[in-house]
């Protein structure tokens, strides 16, 4: 997938290895700088990536495993757990309208 529309990203998942620490944090983190938005944010292992994920966010030691778990999904990757630019670019974009890359 090239991109999706901010206005049509509804659910996040925020995909993890073990499935505690700093991507849960990440995950809540999430959810308050978007809690006005419609999007929901939720948090699971990589290999169990749902069907209704708008855009998957995850380190970029786990991209290749999100991809292959969630094919055609939007893939946001991260370097930072916390006030990475990756992360922060989502949150504006969704916030102020565009397109998030894939």
């Amino acid at each position: 997938m090239a991109g999706i529309d901010s206005q049509d990203i509804h659910k996040i998942i925020v995909a993890c290895d073990a499935g505690m620490g700093s991507s849960v944090m990440l995950a809540s983190q999430l959810r308050k700088q978007l809690k006005d938005s419609g999007v929901t944010v939720e948090h699971t292992p990589v290999n169990s990536i749902p069907d209704d994920a708008d855009v998957v966010v995850c380190h970029t030691g786990l991209a290749a495993r999100a991809r292959a778990a969630a094919p055609g999904k939007v893939l946001v990757s991260f370097q930072i757990f916390l006030g990475d630019p990756a992360v922060t670019k989502l949150v504006n974009t969704i916030k102020n309208g565009g397109v998030v890359d894939a």
